[in-house]
């Protein structure tokens, strides 16, 4: 090629890359408008609590398998944003913390338009729904909340229906009537469990998932009132503030109604339902279903959820042995400020509630270091580091008491063999005190097993998480809570076990047994 060749066809390629560039900008530019901010990465990261249906839940025996409203309305704006979704399941009242924290862009779980959230966060309505109050079956209808004077009623904890109903006492408290007493439960399952069983007059929620769990509830509740709280009457999407956030969620929103997707959505899930056709199927249900409990035992869902629960608890306890046994030394020496430091630790994180450690771990921490809002630091990462802590708290007593337990001659006549400090540790204190120490720690181990069980509030996949999703899928109490107890004593069992071989072993070192077999 000649060289005026050569130049007219660099300046034909020229013009090309610009064309392409004049085409590329505009595009880019709508695309980085339409987008709110929040979208990270190519990623649209979606906080939710999967046991409300027809909002949100576990569809099916897989508790990674969620479905219903709310995720295919999370799906849809990510389509609509050209994205990936990515939903992270976690307990109700860790869902706003999470925002906070900016572990998710976006909370959609089946949440209700109120002011008072609206002053932290901004929130966009996309579905119409009311409060209903519900009974069991053949409870007669009433005319208003008041009538609901002197009763006690059921709400989710975590919710807006307690602050709600509190005002309602405050009225009738003016007028001279008996207050609504109010009980708070974890879950939406458990807070129908209390009325099916007789332990409460109603609950309290929201029409749409009474209208999907008719097949579930065989008749055995109906609808007493529909509220008309103007405040109750839309679901939203929850983000950070943000004007521009807003206004992309809004104009996403706009577009997915007007053309017809979220009307798609509603058809999908029964949104509408007449509510007086809501609870009409009535039907015999079996006391207790040994296929389900069956079932359950031998799914996968509850094997990895117990593997789960076992390895937090094996990796946790470890950990916490390895950092109390130096403390534990510490303690035992002479007066030191670092005895003083370890002091205020062991009192700290005995005194403070497990939970509270947990959740301040999981949402707080990401607050003052955004290291912790990474992908890496999973809800496995942050059980075993709050539990770790916390259990080296209580197993440092149990190997201070062990340490302090071997006779000081033992380790004066170590001395006076010539042996180092790390020698007389390794192979006479330390034996010795590993025999006492081994029962308590053993017991405390299989406390610690048990208190894994907090972590489904982080969302950990762990037994009792998976056993509260099942639960919330098919409303079958005893039979999931029976698999889970048989999981559980299991462990434990096989754990009682362990120690009871584990202490014969030792019995050789027992200095009264020894002498017991003197004749």
């Amino acid at each position: 090629m000649t060289f005026p060749r050569r130049r007219a066809f660099v300046r034909q390629c020229l013009r090309v890359v610009a064309g392409l560039a004049l085409i590329a900008v505009p595009m880019l530019s709508a695309r980085a408008a339409d987008a709110p901010d929040f979208v990270r990465d190519g990623t649209l990261a979606v906080c939710t609590n999967p046991t409300l249906p027809p909002m949100t839940f576990v569809n099916g025996t897989d508790t990674t398998a969620m479905a219903g409203v709310d995720l295919d309305l999370a799906q849809a704006l990510a389509n609509y944003w050209k994205v990936k979704l990515v939903t992270t399941p976690m307990d109700f009242v860790g869902l706003f913390p999470s925002l906070a924290a900016q572990r998710c862009g976006m909370v959609i779980s089946g949440l209700i338009k109120l002011p008072a959230r609206e002053r932290n966060f901004d929130a966009i309505s996309y579905l119409d729904t009311a409060l209903v109050v519900v009974a069991r079956a053949g409870t007669p209808p009433i005319t208003s909340m008041a009538d609901l004077s002197g009763r006690t009623i059921a709400v989710q904890s975590g919710t807006s229906y307690a602050a709600r109903i509190a005002r309602e006492d405050e009225a009738l408290l003016a007028a001279g009537r008996a207050p609504i007493t109010i009980q708070q439960y974890p879950t939406e399952d458990a807070v129908v469990q209390q009325v099916l069983i007789g332990r409460v007059f109603a609950f309290a929620s929201q029409d749409v998932e009474l209208y999907y769990r008719q097949k579930q509830l065989h008749g055995k509740v109906s609808v007493i009132l529909r509220s008309d709280y103007p405040e109750y009457r839309h679901f939203a999407v929850y983000i950070r503030k943000n004007a521009h956030d807003r206004e992309s969620v809004e104009a996403a929103i706009g577009t997915l109604d007007a053309n017809g997707t979220l009307a798609t959505i509603r058809k999908k899930w029964g949104i509408g339902t007449s509510s007086t056709q809501a609870f009409a199927q009535a039907g015999h249900v079996p006391a207790f279903r040994w296929d389900t409990f069956f079932a359950a035992l031998t799914s996968p869902a509850f094997a990895r959820g117990a593997l789960i629960t076992l390895a937090v608890a094996v990796l946790s306890h470890i950990t916490a042995i390895v950092i109390s046994i130096p403390m534990a030394m510490a303690l035992n020496g002479r007066d030191s400020i670092l005895k003083v430091v370890l002091r205020a630790y062991v009192s700290i994180f005995r005194g403070a509630p497990t939970l509270l450690q947990l959740l301040f771990i999981w949402n707080a921490l990401p607050q003052f270091f955004p290291i912790f809002r990474e992908e890496w630091f999973t809800p496995f990462l942050a059980t075993w580091l709050s539990l770790s802590v916390n259990e080296s708290a209580y197993q440092v007593e149990i190997n201070r008491a062990a340490l302090s337990a071997v006779d000081k001659g033992q380790e004066q006549a170590a001395d006076a063999l010539g042996m180092n400090r790390r020698q007389v540790y390794f192979h006479v204190i330390f034996p010795q005190a590993l025999r006492i120490a081994l029962p308590p720690t053993i017991n405390e181990f299989i406390n610690l097993l048990k208190t894994t069980s907090l972590a489904s509030v982080i969302s950990l996949q762990e037994l009792l998480s998976v056993t509260q999703i099942e639960v919330a899928r098919t409303f079958e109490f005893t039979e999931y809570y029976a698999a889970a107890l048989v999981y559980y004593l299991a462990m434990v069992f096989f754990f009682l076990f362990v120690q009871k071989r584990v202490e014969r072993r030792f019995t050789w070192a027992d200095r009264h047994r020894a002498s017991a077999n003197v004749p």
